[in-house]
């Protein structure tokens, strides 16, 4: 039987891991066939480790897409263009250095070339702009969701940011998502505390601790693993609203109070 925490078959698509700053992972996604040297970089927050990265495998650098306007996302978007002049696709609402094409969601980012095609979704909730692009069996989804978790409320609402995850989880289970952070350990601790009787979360705890034990990366995630494991994800399931309203003294009445209270929780939470 496959295991629940195992791929259900190998990534559609190449897509290669720069670490950058404490916990960021910058990403370069490869294009197809005679071109998997060619590559896009995503959310390019540094330019000194994708520099090193294109060096060190001899790859060549096509264009950069960006989820957001967060300086660990955009601050080697400038330092790269001026030495690959190549199409940066941004959010059209944020202020993104070096854009060349802007993105409200909707849209279909193509580059033929590289045989590579993404559809851009809004995903409003961390920035009041965030986009995420999805194709080749991927999501490129910055801060809007981790494993374990989702980003913080800087600038839209509960009821952006729950309709943005509503809308991720709504993805193919076998998705693979290219989040921008290494946060699952901590973001693993409070889903326990928010779901203390979710058997398949306390098992990938176990996994994820022996993981990040030998320094092994914890992304990509899949959504069909978040849907099973990620409190926000899961805030409308009567596991995680029996601790909510045990926690609040009173019943919360709607999906959106729901998923405020968690997140304010998560906010707070010290382990």
């Amino acid at each position: 039987m496959q295991s629940t925490f195992a791929p259900d078959h190998a990534p559609a698509l190449k897509v290669t891991r720069v670490p950058a700053f404490d916990d960021n992972y910058l990403w370069l996604i490869h294009g197809t066939g005679a071109h998997a040297r060619e590559v896009v970089a995503v959310d390019p927050g540094d330019a000194a480790p994708i520099l090193a990265k294109l060096t060190a495998d001899q790859l060549t650098l096509r264009g950069i897409f960006v989820t957001h306007h967060h300086a660990d996302h955009v601050g080697g978007v400038l330092p790269l263009t001026r030495q690959f002049p190549v199409p940066v696709w941004g959010p059209a609402t944020e202020d993104i250095p070096g854009r060349t094409i802007a993105l409200l969601g909707g849209e279909q980012v193509q580059i033929p070339e590289l045989g590579l095609s993404f559809a851009v979704i809004h995903v409003p909730g961390h920035t009041a702009g965030h986009i995420a692009y999805i194709g080749h069996g991927a999501v490129f989804c910055g801060d809007t969701l981790f494993s374990g978790g989702c980003g913080r409320l800087f600038e839209g609402t509960p009821a952006q940011m729950l309709n943005s995850l509503d809308q991720l989880a709504a993805l193919p289970g076998e998705t693979q998502v290219y989040c921008a952070h290494e946060y699952t350990a901590a973001n693993l601790a409070f889903a326990s505390v928010a779901e203390p009787d979710n058997r398949l979360l306390h098992q990938y705890q176990q996994k994820v601790s022996e993981q990040r034990a030998q320094g092994l990366p914890t992304i990509p995630t899949r959504i069909a693993l978040e849907r099973d494991i990620n409190p926000f994800f899961r805030s409308r399931e009567s596991t995680v609203r029996r601790t909510l309203v045990s926690r609040a003294g009173s019943t919360l009445l709607t999906d959106v109070a729901a998923f405020a209270a968690l997140r304010l929780w998560k906010n707070e939470y010290r382990a």
